[in-house]
């Protein structure tokens, strides 16, 4: 038995296990009460055999979708643990911005669970933070999700692998060729990990996918850094479409 498990009944006795999102009594800590739970969103199949975006039953299995048909992806998959909702919202709010880091084990777990055949032979790298938003923040949330995940496939993290050249600004409401040229040259391969992402296969570890274009610059930077394939694995994914079809 553990220190920490060890304690658990006592900090169970000073801070009673409560829902982080509606405050509901919990059986033990770091879980969701049974309702909020229900309110999270996991994407299911069929889905694109190459982003993972769901179909509903339009589609059968194996079928490529028409974002990927037109455009192939950096990516070698995309794995999300739900589909960005008002739920997962909430988590993913105060996780970051209301440093409830206490939550990461919890939607690490949900990440881990999606990520197939991960283990020891890859490499977990987070989507880097720059120095003054670090700052800011006091932590990386993509790094502290990474190291969760690291944990729990037994792949190794290397939490310095990418590096944020330069700050950027938030990329919502920006078109795709603008968010292109707002992120180039922004991220790049730490000098000191080159060798280590040699042939590497990387899972690609954030707490939001939104449009894509933060991972994809991350992608490009690993991959023209020797990395063999990337995986992205994220929290939560926004696919409002697909939300519709739930």
């Amino acid at each position: 038995m553990t220190v920490a498990n060890a304690l658990m009944p006592l900090v169970d006795f000073v801070f009673p296990p409560r829902c982080p999102l509606c405050g509901e009594g919990l059986a033990a800590q770091g879980g969701l009460c049974v309702t909020c739970w229900n309110e999270l969103v996991i994407p299911g199949k069929p889905a694109c055999k190459s982003c993972a975006r769901p179909f509903g039953d339009r589609i059968p299995p194996g079928g490529i979708c028409e974002q990927c048909r037109a455009s192939p992806p950096l990516h070698d998959g995309i794995v999300a643990a739900t589909l960005y909702n008002h739920t997962s919202r909430k988590l993913v709010l105060a996780f970051k911005h209301g440093n409830r880091i206490a939550l990461a084990p919890m939607m690490a777990r949900l990440i881990a669970a999606r990520l197939e055949g991960v283990a020891e032979d890859w490499l977990v790298v987070p989507v880097p933070l720059h120095r003054w938003r670090l700052w800011q923040r006091g932590f990386n949330q993509a790094a502290v999700l990474a190291g969760e995940v690291a944990k729990l496939t037994g792949a190794p993290l290397c939490v310095d692998a990418l590096v944020r050249r330069r700050q950027t600004p938030m990329l919502g409401g920006l078109g795709a060729r603008e968010r292109e040229r707002v992120l180039a040259g922004a991220i790049a391969v730490h000098s000191s990990r080159a060798a280590l992402l040699t042939g590497a296969k990387v899972v690609l570890v954030d707490d939001v996918l939104t449009s894509g274009a933060t991972s994809d610059t991350c992608i490009k930077a690993l991959k023209d850094g020797g990395a063999h394939s990337v995986v992205v694995g994220c929290f939560a994914r926004v696919l409002d479409e697909a939300l519709e079809l739930t």
